[in-house]
């Protein structure tokens, strides 16, 4: 398609912020400034893409030509033209998700929730194993973990873990890994030596700001309790666990991870808030068009995404029908074989709706 006529308005754009952004009084409200300034830093990188993307272009033009040729210049120009593709098809592509309409989502922290489902201890393993994954690949991009909340299961792994991510992009990335995960392998019970298949469920869930749903405090109701399990000293001195529930839809939320009340109520406010918004975006996604539903799922707890076949040493997303034989790496938290797949395809459908792919 024709970049051109968008990029020319993009730069007029840049250029009015850049004039804003050198006004005295630009920093008086720092919510609009934050805002405006997160639009600057995309505006100057589909820019400077574009301009690297037509002197790629360029380029690739020149060395087609020259490569026509029968000396070793034409030999050398021929060698680049596939380095020069790349770096055109990668281009595009970040132009392509910088002129989009942005998800107003998109740029935020997540809180993740990790539940055991069927298979028994097996499944709690698995979650654990699952939680284990997420925390490699954060460490990998350069996020931070903070955990939430855990119920530990006796045979190892968690029934249930809740933690948050922080970092660049991380809603983003991290979208379509909301289903249920599936194993398949020998558990380290198995006497027998067969495969057993366990299932947990995985929900990944933007961070809600107060901006996006207002709880009434008025329908909300806080217990606290001493916290229970192991902790070391001090763990069962204070009533420290916070129960939160939100009364019109039954909604529970526990958080006894840390010592202090106070923090236990934010927290389990925040998990409060996000799963409410995580409802909220279930009933849009509803609008979705059912090419795309059926490509990435609607992101529910109850859709089987992944497979997990340890005795093949193979992981298939079943969204996108890939197959990856590389599982011990994957769970060693290289999933970006699979992440960045999801990514392109969700891409490429918003391309598709907007009139631009």
């Amino acid at each position: 398609m024709e970049y051109g006529p968008i990029i020319d308005k993009k730069r007029s754009r840049l250029e009015e912020l850049e004039s804003f952004m050198s006004n005295p009084n630009f920093f008086d409200d720092a919510k609009k400034a934050g805002e405006l300034m997160r639009e600057h830093r995309s505006l100057q990188k589909l820019v400077k893409d574009w301009d690297a993307y037509s002197k790629t272009r360029t380029e690739l033009a020149e060395n087609r030509e020259m490569a026509k040729g029968n000396d070793e210049l034409a030999e050398m120009a021929a060698a680049e033209i596939p380095v020069l593709e790349k770096q055109e098809a990668a281009l595009e592509t970040s132009i392509q998700m910088s002129i989009l309409p942005p998800d107003p989502l998109e740029g935020r922290d997540v809180i993740m929730e990790i539940r055991a489902g069927t298979g028994g201890d097996e499944a709690a393993i698995f979650a654990g194993d699952l939680y284990r994954m997420y925390n490699r690949y954060a460490e990998n991009r350069g996020w931070k973990v903070e955990p939430m909340e855990g119920s530990t299961s006796d045979a190892g792994g968690y029934k249930e873990v809740v933690f948050k991510v922080s970092g660049e992009d991380v809603y983003r990335t991290m979208r379509f890994e909301s289903g249920v995960h599936r194993v398949q392998r020998v558990p380290a019970t198995e006497a027998q030596g067969r495969i057993h298949t366990s299932a947990a469920t995985v929900a990944v869930l933007p961070e809600a700001q107060e901006i996006d749903l207002e709880l009434n405090m008025n329908e909300i109701r806080i217990e606290v309790s001493r916290s229970s399990g192991a902790g070391g000293q001090g763990v069962n001195t204070t009533d420290s666990a916070v129960q939160v529930m939100h009364m019109p839809t039954g909604m529970i939320v526990r958080c006894q991870d840390g010592r202090s009340q106070i923090k236990n109520k934010e927290k389990a406010l925040t998990i409060l808030r996000s799963r409410m918004l995580e409802k909220k975006q279930q009933e849009e996604a509803s609008k979705y068009s059912a090419h795309r539903k059926a490509l990435i799922g609607g992101g529910g707890r109850e859709e089987k995404i992944r497979t997990y076949n340890y005795p093949q040493n193979r992981v298939t997303d079943h969204r996108i029908e890939v197959n990856l034989y590389n599982l011990d790496s994957f769970v060693e938290g290289n999933i970006d074989g699979i992440v960045e797949k999801l990514v392109f395809s969700d891409l490429h459908e918003r391309l598709l709706e907007a009139g631009l792919g």
